[in-house]
């Protein structure tokens, strides 16, 4: 059971709630100092969650911890520090005609419930985001991150314990599924549940939760290659959405080509995948032209690999008559993560622009921009897809809720 450590964690949100400020930077100052000297420590419970993993699982990338992404993690907490706090802003004030003064104030939502899984990363960062805007969070990675987590949440609670907060704020949960369940059953202690990872997760947590959740949705991203592209360019920004990190929700799933520039453009990316073998699903438009260029790594799309979040070095291409087939195709597969269109033609630009229903949606552009440390927003605890309270990069803005504050000197209601 894990109801006395919920309970603890609600509790200590009551501290975390009422610290201050200059409170709240030091902590995460101390963290990512913490991160920062235990580096080898780190690196050595990663290399535990590793070797534990089939080097062909495409998670893998998303388990690892090396020097260059902890040095990113600690500037991911730093930035995260530097940020306005959230909590405790005067949204409104008015005064009323019966004399009530009434302000409108934002204030920590309290126990946060996050389910997440790979990426040992997010430990901090969510941490890191929740601590910032007051709340308590408890913690649920995946089990092939477990040495990992530990150690990270250690690092967290002692930074918790040289300012003074209770060690509880932050608490991992290390047992099996019957944990999440629990958890998501636990409206008594939990205010919010987010989910963070594969389809099938997000499924579950949606359909078992008696607690509220906001959903970080899985990515199947889509850019549109325009017969108005420059072809340079359209190659240069695909290449990158599908290689630069292809197990992340903001990579490159699937091409749509304009048939006038289906041949020219294709011929264009294949030398950068050829170099990493990404693996191409086409249809049978693509699959000729391909097949002209003698690509290796070459298969006939089948349905399902449209609307498919590949997570590996793979991706699906389809060649349309125009923006209208390209428009309708992302309508039916898009899980409204985030979308690109490359086209010089700034009409059409705005038309895909205003007409994709997704989260983020970009001109020119990699789609491996989605993220919060790109947007400004320091960290994310992942992308929302939904279009209640919060939508694309969820980060700190969004941790908070709000509270009416009314102030009488014995006003009664007739």
């Amino acid at each position: 059971m894990i109801t006395a450590q919920l309970e603890s964690t609600q509790l200590a949100s009551l501290q975390i709630k009422k610290a201050s400020t200059d409170t709240k930077r030091k902590l995460l100052h101390d963290l990512a100092k913490l991160v920062e000297v235990n580096v080898e420590e780190i690196i050595r419970e990663n290399h535990y969650d590793l070797a534990r993993m089939a080097d062909d699982n495409p998670r893998k990338d998303r388990l690892m911890l090396n020097r260059q992404r902890l040095s990113d993690l600690v500037s991911s907490t730093l930035a995260v520090a530097g940020l306005p706090d959230p909590a405790g802003q005067l949204l409104s004030s008015t005064d009323m005609e019966n004399g009530l003064h009434i302000e409108k104030r934002s204030v920590p939502i309290g126990v946060i419930g996050v389910i997440y899984e790979s990426r040992p990363n997010v430990t901090v960062d969510v941490a890191a985001l929740c601590l910032m805007s007051g709340n308590a969070v408890v913690l649920r990675g995946g089990s092939e991150a477990m040495a990992s987590n530990v150690v990270l949440v250690k690092l967290i609670k002692e930074a918790l314990a040289m300012n003074g907060l209770p060690e509880d704020t932050v608490t991992l949960l290390t047992g099996g599924r019957e944990q999440v369940k629990m958890l998501l059953e636990a409206d008594q202690w939990v205010d919010m549940i987010i989910p963070r990872g594969s389809q099938e997760l997000i499924d579950y947590v949606r359909q078992h939760s008696r607690v509220p959740v906001i959903e970080t949705g899985a990515g199947v991203c889509h850019t549109y290659v325009s017969a108005h592209a420059d072809l340079k360019k359209a190659g240069d920004v695909v290449v990158n959405a599908k290689v630069s990190r292809p197990s992340v929700c903001n990579a490159l799933d699937t091409i749509l080509v304009q048939q006038p520039v289906a041949t020219q453009f294709l011929s264009e990316i294949l030398p950068g995948f050829l170099k990493y073998k990404v693996e191409i699903f086409a249809d049978d438009a693509a699959f000729a032209v391909l097949t002209n260029e003698n690509y290796p790594y070459l298969h006939h799309a089948q349905p399902e690999d449209f609307g498919r979040e590949f997570l590996s070095l793979a991706c699906s291409v389809k060649v349309v008559q125009n923006i209208d087939e390209a428009l309708l195709h992302i309508r039916k597969f898009s899980s409204k993560h985030s979308e690109a269109i490359i086209s010089e033609d700034l009409s059409e630009a705005t038309r895909f622009m205003e007409e994709v229903d997704a989260a983020a949606v970009y001109t020119n552009a990699s789609t491996r921009f989605t993220d919060g440390g790109c947007f400004g927003l320091g960290a994310e605890i992942g992308i929302s897809t939904q279009k209640l309270h919060a939508r694309g990069p969820f980060a700190l803005e969004k941790l908070v809720t709000e509270k009416w504050f009314v102030f009488g000197k014995g006003q009664t209601r007739l």
